[in-house]
């Protein structure tokens, strides 16, 4: 070493500096946790409570699953562009129509990753009635953690998720099997 290296003082960073970026790295860290514990917690699971759902129709209705208690929830997946949701549209009105005096059974279509216009040509084409609204920045379709369309999600009276079903309903008869069970229950 020369004399002049000798001479100069160690230079360190104030206390608070240090405290300050480990507060800061640790927040960080937690943050990061917090989210790849979401991402592996996987779907809602059959028998588990179903977060409130709001969805936006349409025609600008804003309806909120958490205001419908007591009723069956059947929350159908779906988009213009998918063949096999073609195959179970009619199936899903004609179980919405059976339905739907009784007023114990709500359906729900969500639009996944689609354009307005085409979603509306499908829903007319296929003279759905039920409410339909598209899953804006898709935060429905990430709850339940939807691997394609269609995909139906069938929540008991209580709130619960009680049946799942991956793919197109073949029949009305499949629907209303899944459905009918759950209206026994008071």
């Amino acid at each position: 070493m020369t004399e002049s290296e000798e001479m100069e003082p160690r230079r360190s960073l104030p206390v608070w500096v240090i405290a300050a970026a480990f507060v800061l790295l640790t927040g960080f860290l937690v943050v990061i946790a917090l989210g790849l514990g979401r991402v592996q917690s996987g779907p809602i699971v059959i028998g588990q409570k179903v977060p409130g759902i709001d969805l936006t129709t349409f025609d600008n209705q804003v309806l909120h699953t958490s205001e419908m208690k007591n009723r069956v929830i059947v929350i159908n997946f779906w988009a213009s562009w998918c063949k096999p949701c073609e195959q179970e549209a009619t199936e899903l009105e004609q179980a919405w129509q059976h339905y739907k005096p009784d007023g114990n059974v709500v359906f729900l279509g969500v639009d996944y990753v689609d354009t307005e216009p085409e979603a509306r040509r499908y829903l007319q084409q296929f003279k759905i009635s039920y409410p339909n609204g598209p899953d804006l920045r898709t935060s429905i379709s990430q709850m339940f953690r939807i691997r394609g369309v269609p995909e139906t999600y069938i929540i008991d009276r209580a709130g619960n998720l009680a049946y799942i079903k991956i793919g197109p309903f073949t029949t009305t008869e499949e629907l209303t099997s899944a459905i009918d069970p759950l209206l026994e229950h008071k």
